[in-house]
Order: C-alpha cells, then sequence, then structure tokens
C-alpha cells in the first residue's frame, strides 16, 4: 500500500486506546506522525501510549481526554488541542459504541447518534480552522456495513419514540458515512485544500462489541476471530483513507472480500439510493443545530 508522507504531521485519532484506532495509531507513528489519541479514559490512553512507545522506540505519541457524549469535553477537547498545536493534518473519526441499552448523552441525545455523529460532528467543525490551516489535511470518518438498509428517522432520533439497538446502530452509521460525503462536498464547493473520505472496517474483532456495557460473551469473541478479519486487517481501509495519495475526497473505502466484510482495501460504492441530497442536507442542517456548532467555510 503506497502511503503519502506522515512524518512530522499531527494526527487526532479519536477511540486509539484499542482496536482500529489503537493499530492505526501504531503504524501512523512508526510512519513518524506525531499522533494525539482521543481517549475517554486517560488511564487506558496512557497504558496505550506506554505500549506503542514500548514497541516502537521514538515514537511521537500523547493522550488526550475527550467524550464522544459530551459535547462540553469536545470543546475543551478541541480548545486545548488548538492552544498546543497550530496544525492538524489527518483527523480520524474513529471512536464508536455500538448496541448499548437506551442511553442518553449528557446533552439529552440517543447515545450511539450523539456519540458516534453529533461528537464527531462537532469535534470536526471547531477543528475546522487548524485543518485549513495544514496543507492538503483529511478528515476520515469510520462507517460501517450495518449504513446498509438504515434511514435516518428525523421524527426520532433521541428514542423517545422506540429504540431498537441495532436499528439505531446503523442509524448512527449512515450518519458517519452522510455526513463524511456532505462535508467533502461543501469543502469542495468551498475551493478548501481539505478533504473529507469514509471508510469501513469490514467485521473486524475487536473490542467494539463489548461496549455499551454489555460484555461479549467468549464463544462470540472465538466465533468473530475464526470468520472475520483481525484488528491488523481491519484498520488497512482507515490507513487507505488516510494515506493513499491518489484519493480525491468523497470515496468510501472498504474491504474487497465478499460482502466487504474483511479483505483488503479498495474504493467501494454504497448504493444509489444512499447519497440523498435531500437527506444530507438536512442532516447537516439537524446536527448543526443540535450541537451548536456551525462550520466555518469561509
Amino acid at each position: 500500500m503506497e502511503i503519502r508522507k506522515v512524518k512530522g504531521m499531527k494526527i487526532i485519532i479519536t477511540g486509539a486506546n484499542s482496536g482500529i484506532g489503537y493499530e492505526a495509531a501504531k503504524f501512523l507513528a512508526r510512519h513518524g506522525a506525531h499522533i494525539v489519541l482521543a481517549v475517554r479514559s486517560e488511564e487506558k490512553g496512557r497504558y496505550a501510549v506506554q505500549s506503542i512507545e514500548k514497541e516502537h522506540q521514538g515514537a511521537s505519541v500523547s493522550t488526550m481526554k475527550l467524550d464522544l457524549s459530551d459535547l462540553a469535553s469536545v470543546k475543551r477537547f478541541s480548545d486545548a488541542y488548538q492552544e498546543r498545536f497550530d496544525q492538524l493534518g489527518i483527523l480520524i473519526n474513529n471512536a464508536g459504541v455500538m448496541a448499548p441499552p437506551y442511553q442518553k448523552t449528557k446533552d439529552g441525545f440517543e447515545l450511539q447518534f450523539g456519540a458516534n455523529h453529533l461528537g464527531h460532528f462537532a469535534l470536526t467543525g471547531q477543528l475546522l480552522p487548524l485543518l485549513k490551516a495544514t496543507p492538503s489535511a483529511r478528515v476520515v470518518t469510520l462507517s460501517s456495513i450495518a449504513h446498509r438498509g438504515a434511514s435516518i428517522d428525523f421524527n426520532n432520533l433521541d428514542g423517545s419514540k422506540g429504540y431498537n439497538k441495532m436499528k439505531f446502530y446503523g442509524q448512527s452509521k449512515l450518519a458517519n458515512l452522510l455526513f463524511a460525503k456532505e462535508l467533502d462536498n461543501r469543502l469542495k464547493k468551498a475551493e478548501i485544500n481539505v478533504i473529507s473520505l469514509a471508510c469501513h472496517p469490514g467485521i473486524a474483532s475487536t473490542n467494539l462489541f463489548k461496549l455499551g456495557g454489555e460484555r461479549m460473551q467468549s464463544f462470540l469473541k472465538t466465533l468473530l476471530q475464526a470468520f472475520f478479519q483481525s484488528p491488523e486487517m481491519g484498520v488497512l481501509p482507515t490507513l487507505y483513507a488516510a494515506t493513499e495519495p491518489t484519493l480525491k475526497g468523497g470515496e468510501y473505502i472498504g474491504p474487497d472480500g465478499r460482502g466487504n466484510r474483511k479483505g483488503n482495501p479498495h474504493i467501494e460504492v454504497p448504493a444509489k439510493e444512499v447519497y440523498n441530497e435531500a437527506t444530507m442536507k438536512k442532516l447537516w442542517d439537524v446536527s448543526e443545530e443540535l450541537t451548536g456548532v456551525v462550520y466555518d467555510f469561509s
């Protein structure tokens, strides 16, 4: 896989203390980037930093606290990052929660839509000035094959009219995909030298299945390891989206195997009905209204 030069580049990866995010941090740190692990648990973040530094002596890695289910935490993180750094080469919106029991964020959003989509929407918007100030910056947002068959129920975003955990997970991952595409459209329209891409890992054996308060049964973990790909393979679409020099923005990267569940990264084309312009615009407007974050494309 060809990679563009990342040595010395500042990179933020959300949820980077484990799974896909951790594997991405290891790879990019090994190639000389400075990685900020944006994590909810500072203790787990410090452990991840130590593990990366132990494996790659001289790696430039640090951790900062970020709780995507709390917009105040998102604001504190973005403010603190901009006080420390004046550039941001790649933002990888990786963190996610999958299929928890019905819960709300600190701001009253349904947890999956709030953390997976709205938190990243707010984070990206608040960091946009640094992205614009960095030549050829990228935003990479992780979606999922769970977006297939999903829809955005604008009349029940908070789950108060009924909640199905997998349906709402699919909704949040569709929102990630539509956000990535709409962001790229708006960046291109404004002629800003930043590109936005989406990707997904297929089905990788990571601890995503532990999130939401329910630990994955040991037999399920064994099943995942037997039939689906490792985090080391699952991270490849993320790395491809972040580093492949020929990408123009707006692409969706996933594994090339059957059902896109596993394999090597390639450009994947979503079903025709996925990129609905009216839905993308409405999602953007609703996201700005709910988060209070308005993007500056000037």
